[in-house]
């Protein structure tokens, strides 16, 4: 169509791309979702207070259930969505299972990616990024559960979001800027950041 403004890309809208060239026959896709999507499915999962281990326990089940059930998925542009509630899933089994979690507050160095994530465990790992996490653990449950799945997403898709984290979709934005605005205030008293 001559003049129509082009639909901007989303990660759901990428994913679902890769999802559906895998399902195709290229496998070497589902190297790349996995690439593309486990930084989101990693926070998500340390989210729920598992720790580094079953965290990556969780992801590779998580993984497997998607090949397994990879016909099952009607639409692909739902990948990113049914990955989101899996892998939460699948660590409310995990912690309900062992019982090992106790409730904590992450330490700065907990929050990292693991090493084959490595783009931004390096940018974690910094003195800043460490106590940028430090501030964001300080924040009410909801913003941290938000921040964490879209502080990773270049565009994230609010439905997917929105129904991942049971928030209405008009609210995340609204929400997204209250938590920015609180996680600002406190980087602004903190004299050892440096902005």
């Amino acid at each position: 169509m001559i003049g129509a403004e082009p639909v901007p890309e989303t990660l759901a809208s990428r994913a679902a791309v890769l999802f559906t060239m895998f399902r195709g026959g290229d496998e070497a896709k589902m190297g790349e979702l996995v690439a593309l999507l486990t930084p989101i499915l990693w926070h998500t999962v340390r989210g729920q207070r598992l720790d580094r281990e079953s965290a990556e326990d969780v992801l590779q089940t998580t993984w497997l259930a998607l090949v397994r059930s990879s016909e099952s998925i009607a639409d692909p542009q739902a990948v990113l969505q049914w990955l989101i509630v899996s892998a939460r899933r699948e660590a409310w089994r995990v912690v309900k299972r062992t019982d090992r979690v106790e409730p904590k507050e992450f330490e700065a160095d907990e929050l990292v990616s693991p090493a084959r994530d490595i783009p931004e465990e390096m940018v974690l790992r910094s003195d800043g990024e460490g106590r940028l996490w430090q501030h964001i653990a300080q924040l009410p449950e909801r913003c941290r559960s938000l921040l964490r799945v879209i502080a990773f997403a270049d565009r994230p898709d609010y439905a997917a979001v929105a129904k991942s984290l049971g928030m209405p979709v008009g609210s995340i934005g609204p929400t997204r800027g209250r938590c920015l605005a609180k996680l600002r205030l406190q980087l602004d008293n903190d004299p050892g950041w440096e902005s």
